[in-house]
């Protein structure tokens, strides 16, 4: 009798990001040729926690060729089996119902969590290798090499804000550009640094005190108003999105037409969150108590970069985690902490490396660490140094002040004391 092979399971969760197909063309190559049965599992959890086999066993012929196609051949949803007890067992009784002893998953730091409860949940009858993606760049790989997709999104999202540049010179507008990201500033600095906005906000920068809707609005007036006073009525500011996680959420709520709503991993969809376009209309609303108009449009950039096809690094990048992953499931593990998996990526000198799932949670709240940007860090320090933005020299250089109120409809005492809260930082 034949003997039969091992499965194998691979499946995509969370927002989609540049390479995921990379990742399971990889993967599903190196696992059939070690001889096992590869399962491609639709829609992330979704079916899983509800019981269902909506699966489809791969084939070298259909895997063969898609590592250079964006999106996700294998769909991908946002569905969290760990928010019931329930949810989680259902989803370890399918797999293991469809045969599935090795599993990859595919996601950011919401589906790390989930990846390292299934993980625990089973007790080690499923090893789980995590592919950490995200175009936030959030989740804390060493050296800080950059999660899978970012690299792609920063690329595709440069060259939109480049032509969004040169529209705002030749017809002398400005534009606001919300910027992907749900915590981290990595994405919004990344396309602003490579571009050359006038300036990037990011939520780190704002974090070490309460922020708000006004203190947000200020900043962008300030920055119109001086690259005004040196010669041009127009730019381009982008704005990172995670911001809103900072205000208040009354404060968002009583804005007309938000809604504040969680997704099923409790974060804010911030996808309903228009934060441009309320900081657009809190612009032109002060700067019009002064007689002062400015045409600014508002643009959020995100949903063009996560389905892009991968740059070549990306694709690199994924054909080893993908060859990576599977290494990792079919090897024994080094110490007791892999014995369930981990989280795959690359140390030092580019060699295959695997994080255990325990080492990447909070102590505080249990869940994935988020990386942050580092505002005192160099790559930082430089992309602010070429911003326009005010700054405390400003308000306390008589000529700069004078040149600041003459394109206000300010006072100089009355333009230091409206944005002398703008320029302190943290």
């Amino acid at each position: 009798m034949a003997k039969v092979p091992r499965r194998i399971g691979i499946l995509a969760s969370g927002g989609p990001a540049p390479g995921i197909n990379s990742v399971i063309s990889s993967a599903a190559l190196k696992a059939l040729d070690e001889g096992l049965e590869v399962v491609g599992i639709f829609d992330g959890f979704e079916h899983l926690m509800a019981g269902e086999d909506v699966t489809r066993v791969l084939k070298v012929a259909d895997v063969s060729r898609i590592h250079t196609l964006g999106g996700s051949i294998l769909r991908t949803s946002r569905a969290n089996p760990t928010r019931s007890e329930e949810d989680l067992q259902r989803t370890i009784r399918t797999l293991r119902d469809l045969g599935i002893e090795l599993l990859i998953t595919i996601g950011g730091d919401g589906t790390t969590y989930v990846a390292s409860r299934v993980a625990e949940a089973s007790n080690g009858s499923i090893r789980v290798a995590h592919v950490p993606k995200t175009i936030d760049n959030d989740i804390p790989l060493p050296r800080d090499r950059p999660t899978f997709g970012f690299e792609t999104a920063r690329h595709v999202g440069t060259g939109i804000v480049l032509n969004l540049i040169e529209d705002a010179r030749t017809t002398g507008r400005w534009y606001f550009v919300g910027a992907m990201g749900r915590t981290a500033g990595h994405l919004a600095l990344g396309i602003g640094k490579a571009c050359g906005a006038t300036l990037t906000l990011i939520p780190e920068e704002f974090a070490c005190r309460p922020t708000s809707l006004e203190t947000i609005s200020r900043v962008l007036e300030g920055a119109i108003l001086k690259r005004r006073a040196l010669g041009a009525p127009h730019g381009v500011a982008i704005i990172a999105e995670g911001i809103s996680g900072l205000l208040d959420p009354e404060e968002l709520a009583s804005v007309p037409g938000v809604q504040v709503k969680r997704d099923s991993h409790g974060h804010l969809r911030l996808s309903e969150i228009p934060l441009e376009t309320i900081l657009k209309r809190r612009v032109q609303r002060a700067l019009a108590e002064r007689s002062d108009r400015v045409t600014i449009v508002d643009i959020p950039l995100g949903y063009e970069l996560r389905s892009a096809p991968p740059i070549p690094y990306d694709i690199d990048y994924t054909r080893t985690l993908g060859f990576g992953a599977v290494e990792v499931l079919l090897r024994p593990p080094a110490t007791p902490e892999e014995a369930q998996g981990g989280l795959v990526c690359l140390g030092p000198a580019g060699r295959l490396s695997v994080i255990p799932f325990s080492r990447l949670r909070d102590p505080e709240t249990g869940r994935t660490r988020v990386r942050l940007v580092d505002t005192s860090a160099e790559s930082y320090l430089v992309a602010r140094q070429y911003m326009i933005r005010l700054d405390l020299q400003d308000l306390s250089d008589s000529g700069s002040l004078a040149a600041l109120s003459a394109v206000s409809n300010l006072t100089a005492a009355q333009f230091e004391e409206r944005f002398r809260s703008t320029v302190v930082k943290c």
